[in-house]
């Protein structure tokens, strides 16, 4: 694992002074990000993040231009480390941070301006902070999307993540709190890549399914098992329950996306042999 320091804090880099509440938490706050080749996205995330002493990436050994983006932002510390999981990655960059605050971010989240005046007025209520999202499609923000809240503000000393399926969940022992203001998700790599991306999640994910007993699945989890339903639906779901059709192109793009990324993981569902699946659905082979 490699670490590589950035140049010393210079003026160009630090955006205009905010009047901060004296009771404020945002001083105390470390952004984690995790990276791979996000030279697409990095720049807009941490030019919402100039107030951040220190930021802390863990890249997994980018090829792009991603650590020279990230050179030019000296309170940036960066760990170079081989993925493994999603958890092992999170729970590295959390090791790394020095305050008491960790803001967890992926390399695709934008905050807005009203998020950042939030954190300048939080006081620690709670132990950790939730927060819902805007989905943008080509910087476009769409009208709803399904991707729930998810706690990026917590305490250090009382979070660590676990694997689940593709991904990664927080586990936080403490109280938990739903900020009002959002974060945008506006990744603009391009569709090669969220492709390839979307496979090795759909494989993840499939064994997900496929080892959790029914009873400790989610009601979404449960329709995905049933190959067939879950990408009409979700297609159904995004341009006519969250309005997506008055989206125009975008709403089109991001319902085609999702379709599309559902189908992957019922194709991998359909790949096991009759004995995995009759297992799927609790049948007795």
């Amino acid at each position: 694992m490699n670490s590589i320091s950035a140049p010393k804090l210079t003026s160009s880099h630090v955006s205009p002074a905010t009047i901060l509440n004296s009771d404020s938490i945002r001083d105390c706050i470390t952004p984690v990000i995790l990276t791979f080749n996000e030279a697409l996205n990095i720049e807009r995330t941490l030019s919402h993040l100039t107030w951040a002493k220190q930021i802390v990436v863990v890249d997994s050994y980018s090829t792009d231009d991603t650590l020279e983006i990230l050179k030019a932002y000296p309170q940036v510390r960066v760990f170079q480390r081989r993925f493994d999981t999603h958890a092992n990655q999170w729970n590295y960059g959390l090791s790394q941070a020095q305050t008491e605050w960790i803001l967890s971010l992926d390399a695709d989240y934008v905050l807005t301006e009203a998020l950042v005046q939030e954190l300048s007025a939080l006081s620690a209520a709670a132990d950790s902070y939730s927060v819902r999202f805007q989905y943008c499609i080509f910087g476009q923000p769409l009208r709803g999307a399904i991707l729930p809240p998810r706690t990026i503000l917590f305490r250090k000393d009382k979070a660590t993540y676990v694997d689940d399926g593709h991904t990664q969940l927080l586990q936080v022992n403490g109280s938990t709190a739903m900020l009002s203001s959002y974060i945008r998700h506006d990744d603009r790599k391009p569709l090669s890549r969220w492709l390839w991306a979307q496979d090795r999640y759909a494989i993840l994910e499939a064994q997900k399914l496929r080892e959790t007993p029914l009873d400790q699945l989610s009601w979404n989890d449960r329709i995905r098992r049933y190959q067939v339903i879950a990408p009409l639906l979700v297609l159904f779901y995004c341009l006519i329950l969250r309005r997506g059709i008055l989206d125009g192109r975008a709403g089109w793009y991001y319902a085609f996306q999702r379709m599309l990324a559902e189908t992957l993981l019922s194709i991998h569902l359909l790949s096991y042999p009759s004995d995995m699946r009759n297992t799927l659905y609790g049948k007795k082979s």
